[in-house]
């Protein structure tokens, strides 16, 4: 089932919209005590919900082995069309064993609630250290993408999908701003070019610059913090979410911005998720996408740039969105303001950046950082949090 565009036409041309109307809802309930089960984590939810929305069109379900081998080697889909990171339901063989193809399938979540329905047409086992290196570059078992490829089951279960329906988000109800809805925003406001932000780390000085830089040169900036899955010393969604607030009120024209939530899980596979975060974007109603320094990264696995640089492997009509590439952004002493490396004079020493390492043990340490790295309202939501964490 597909809706059509009007606005920056979704990946692969249609926007997919695979949530239960009330009639098949209805069916699924009747059908659903018949049904073979499965338990769902909360990658996997994330992503039945991103697939039912249209966030990640043009899937309609989970891979099968045509498009998965594709993905893993080209970054391609079967048909040819971009796609960057396999979007798969794994499960172990003894499972599999038990599911028919041809039937569908009942996915529940962790809470035990009746979530979605998998079609099941294709069952496949996947060499998953061939994943790992496509992927994430590594098969090293301590990078997080790879250790949950290793962890899931040794069998994917393909086929298209139903969410039941859509409830709202448990933490940002008034946030949860789904591609069809974005496009009619956007529409709405008049915007012509949007450029999207992703980040899973809280809003600091550099990201405020390069998002300010982009609204230099297009209609609206659409802030799409991703609230799915993350690493577990990663600064909750939570608190990630008031600092976007606080910055919204302070220091953003309202008017040029809108802040949503990305329901998605973090995959932190460097070059090849900011292919797959811009992709998203794209479906939401973006026309451009900031790059900025090891966009999703984790630890020392891609080169500072590599994010950017694999742009370059794609026509840009193929991707349908263009990337704002930013470097490194800091405070500059010497001239007072935010700068990189094309438009300050500064020596090394002259620059203010601090990792988010040493942000977080700043502030359990009880110190805040200084202005030039932070908000300083920003700075008291990230202190504020971390003494309630350390309380807990």
């Amino acid at each position: 089932m597909t809706t059509s565009l009007d606005i920056n036409a979704a990946h692969g041309g249609t926007l997919v919209h695979r949530i239960a109307t009330p009639e098949q809802r209805q069916a699924f309930l009747e059908a659903s005590e018949t049904m073979p089960r499965l338990t769902l984590d909360e990658r996997a939810v994330s992503d039945l919900v991103m697939i039912a929305i249209g966030g990640f069109s043009p899937l309609e379900g989970f891979l099968g082995r045509a498009d998965y081998d594709t993905v893993v080697t080209d970054m391609r889909l079967a048909n040819g069309l971009p796609w960057a990171i396999p979007v798969t339901l794994s499960v172990e063989a003894a499972i599999a064993e038990s599911l028919t193809e041809g039937h569908q399938i009942r996915l529940d979540d962790s809470a035990g609630r009746f979530v979605g329905v998998l079609e099941l047409t294709e069952k496949y086992a996947y060499d998953k250290q061939k994943e790992a290196i496509n992927v994430y570059r590594t098969d090293e078992e301590k990078h997080p993408g790879v250790k949950v490829v290793y962890d899931q089951g040794e069998v994917n279960l393909a086929g298209p999908i139903w969410l039941l329906e859509r409830d709202p988000h448990s933490l940002f109800p008034s946030y949860q701003i789904d591609p069809a809805v974005s496009r009619v925003m956007f529409a709405e406001r008049g915007w012509k070019t949007v450029v999207g932000f992703q980040t899973r780390n809280p809003i600091h000085r550099a990201h405020e610059y390069i998002q300010k830089c982009a609204l230099e040169i297009v209609d609206g900036l659409f802030l799409h913090p991703l609230v799915g899955a993350t690493k577990k010393d990663d600064i909750p969604a939570d608190v990630r979410m008031r600092c976007y607030e606080i910055m919204m009120e302070h220091y953003f024209p309202q008017n040029r911005v809108i802040l949503a939530i990305n329901p998605s899980a973090m995959r932190y596979a460097g070059p090849r998720e900011a292919i797959f975060h811009a992709l998203v974007r794209k479906n939401y109603g973006c026309t451009h996408f900031i790059v900025g320094r090891d966009h999703a990264g984790v630890g020392d696995y891609y080169g500072t740039y590599d994010a950017q640089h694999i742009f370059e492997e794609f026509a840009p009509d193929e991707l349908g969105i263009m990337p704002l590439k930013f470097e490194h952004a800091f405070y500059c002493t010497r001239t007072s303001t935010m700068a990189t490396t094309k438009t300050s004079p500064s020596s090394p020493e002259e620059r203010v950046h601090l990792s988010g390492t040493k942000v977080r043990e700043m502030l359990r340490r009880g110190e805040l950082p200084p202005p030039e790295f932070s908000r300083p309202e920003v700075a008291a939501e990230l202190a504020r949090a971390m003494r309630m964490a350390q309380e807990v």
